[in-house]
């Protein structure tokens, strides 16, 4: 299930999320947004609707840090030792053979655009966008051919592509941006 795709231009980040909630063959179009602005971050999920709350409403990382060079850092350690505790106290994170485990999402901060995986580690693109969830190739590739267009109109053509060729992707659409 999920869409969330992700631009970085023009100083922001632009995350756009769908509404499907899907499990096997069953599918519910959801109120309840996939991506949201908290504080300076904007985030955007897949994995879990459970995570997904956690991460709005019991989260609260703290502030980034402003000078060069130090938010790579940041977000692979206190933002993301900050989200372990947050997911552990709310009773979602999970171990599995020792390893402690979460979900998937974007966060953009700063002008810069994460991906935080299941094992917690933290990637940042080469490229100035990003997608995750079942129809995150579809969105990669609608983002890396319409570099010339402006964020939000690439982010809403990245789901429009993965609604198209993927059955668990479904607007409405929702955008937020930094």
């Amino acid at each position: 299930m999920t869409c969330i795709a992700g631009v970085v231009a023009k100083g922001r980040v632009c995350l756009g999320g769908d509404s499907a909630g899907a499990a096997g063959v069953q599918l519910v179009l959801r109120r309840d947004e996939k991506v949201f602005r908290t504080g300076p971050f904007v985030m955007g999920f897949t994995s879990s609707y459970r995570m997904g709350q956690v991460l709005r409403y019991a989260f609260s990382p703290p502030a980034p840090p402003t000078q060069d060079g130090a938010l790579m850092r940041y977000m692979a350690t206190a933002f993301v030792d900050t989200l372990r505790e947050a997911l552990k106290t709310a009773g979602w994170a999970r171990v599995e053979s020792g390893q402690e485990l979460g979900g998937v999402f974007l966060v953009g901060v700063h002008a810069r655009l994460f991906r935080v995986e299941g094992d917690f580690h933290v990637g940042e693109p080469r490229d100035a966008f990003d997608a995750v969830g079942s129809g995150a190739d579809l969105a990669r590739g609608a983002l890396f051919a319409t570099h010339a267009m402006a964020p939000n109109a690439r982010v809403r053509l990245a789901l429009r592509a993965a609604e198209r060729g993927n059955t668990d992707v479904r607007g409405p659409f929702r955008l937020v941006s930094t």
